[in-house]
């Protein structure tokens, strides 16, 4: 498979009309009135509070595949990542993108969750996580993609999420910048033959990323859960892929791992349109390190602190909470553990060198307060996040 033509002209094919974390409805009208020019778009049903859930279909080959993303609406760096690559897929001037189109058809929710979407949250209008609905069916989301994947039958799926910045790739200083899942499909977590085929597909996809982020890619938990979607399909004997995009360094906005999810969606789609899926690579599959929660945003270290009357040691951990403000995301620091953090790592570190700081007047240092600076020896750091 040769990604060159293809990975020298990312700038060409990136969507840039999108940008940063928020995406809604609104952000993706005018890209789904222009993609219909080339594929066929149309509306499969409506969320909660009445927006349009919209499907797209791409290519006419036998092979199947199955993508959705913003399932939760605060995850849109996937959604981001779809609308380069049916930049690709549009392009009818390129010789190996009609003969793929040939061999696969994709078809694309770019957003399960408008609602959540709109509100930069994790559920739907009903406070309904649907990634826990997949069972019930609760939703009118969730009965929307159970209904999609009845109809399209689709040899491959691929679950497209974005994860929280306190992921490592394994025990070590490396943030699990992607990470890849092929879920259980029973309670003993059995390695059944379609769960190799998913992983596959994601040994391919960690031998191209390897490339660029080099011991930054991850396998998440596999514990299982009927209730999950991928499990669900992937109980169903429908190879799944969970996609999760995670944190490069000082990429908040997420446009750095948008490329890199690019980049894997493309991959992907190039070996299951040309290669045999053999399902023989569950070894190189399992030496993928594990996901682990060792990081934190930012970790101050030895600092002095007053504890019970005596004096401490110790380390601040800060985590960003993402906040919707006047339609952009704002990252807020919190302190949100006072410990010894020797164990784990920040994506950015400041020293106290055994010395007090002050986090500004009248503030006490404690687990969850708001922090937007400290002053260590006199000399004030910014804690905000630089969006670039």
């Amino acid at each position: 498979m040769n990604m060159v033509h293809l990975l020298h002209s990312y700038q060409h094919y990136y969507e840039s009309s999108i940008y940063g974390r928020y995406i809604n409805s609104d952000h993706i009208k005018g890209l789904l009135k222009r993609h219909s020019n080339h594929f066929d778009v149309s509306v499969i049903g409506s969320s909660v509070l009445g927006e349009d859930i919209q499907f797209i279909k791409v290519g006419n080959g036998r092979l199947r595949i199955l993508m959705w993303s913003q399932m939760h609406g605060n995850e849109s760096t996937t959604t981001k990542a779809l609308f380069d690559l049916l930049n690709v897929l549009s392009d009818n001037q390129d010789v190996f993108v009609e003969d793929l189109l040939n061999k696969i058809t994709i078809g694309i929710i770019p957003m399960l969750n408008p609602d959540g979407s709109r509100a930069y949250t994790r559920l739907n209008a009903n406070h309904v996580d649907l990634n826990r609905d997949a069972q019930d069916l609760t939703q009118p989301e969730s009965r929307v993609l159970r209904s999609c994947f009845n109809s399209f039958k689709p040899d491959y799926c691929f679950n497209l999420h974005g994860q929280r910045t306190i992921f490592s790739a394994g025990i070590r200083n490396k943030p699990a910048t992607v990470s890849f899942l092929s879920p259980a499909q029973d309670k003993e977590r059995s390695v059944t033959v379609t769960r190799r085929r998913a992983m596959d597909v994601i040994v391919k996809m960690n031998s191209t990323l390897q490339e660029v982020i080099p011991g930054q890619v991850g396998i998440y938990d596999d514990a299982f859960n009927i209730n999950c979607v991928g499990d669900t399909f992937q109980s169903m004997n429908v190879p799944t892929v969970l996609f999760e995009a995670g944190h490069y360094e000082n990429d908040y906005n997420r446009e750095v791992v948008r490329g890199l999810m690019f980049q894997s969606l493309w991959t992907s789609i190039v070996q299951l349109g040309f290669e045999a899926i053999p399902g023989n690579l569950e070894s190189a599959y399992s030496a993928i390190p594990k996901n682990e929660k060792l990081f934190y945003d930012i970790i101050i270290r030895n600092v002095k602190l007053e504890i019970a009357g005596n004096e401490k040691i110790l380390d601040l951990g800060i985590q960003y909470e993402e906040r919707l403000e006047q339609n952009q995301i704002v990252f807020v620091p919190r302190i949100i553990k006072i410990a010894d953090l020797s164990n784990f790592y920040g994506h950015r570190e400041l020293d106290a060198q055994q010395k007090t700081v002050e986090i500004g007047k009248f503030k006490a240092i404690k687990e969850g307060v708001e922090i937007d600076f400290v002053i260590l020896n006199n000399e004030k750091h910014s804690l905000n996040v630089e969006i670039k």
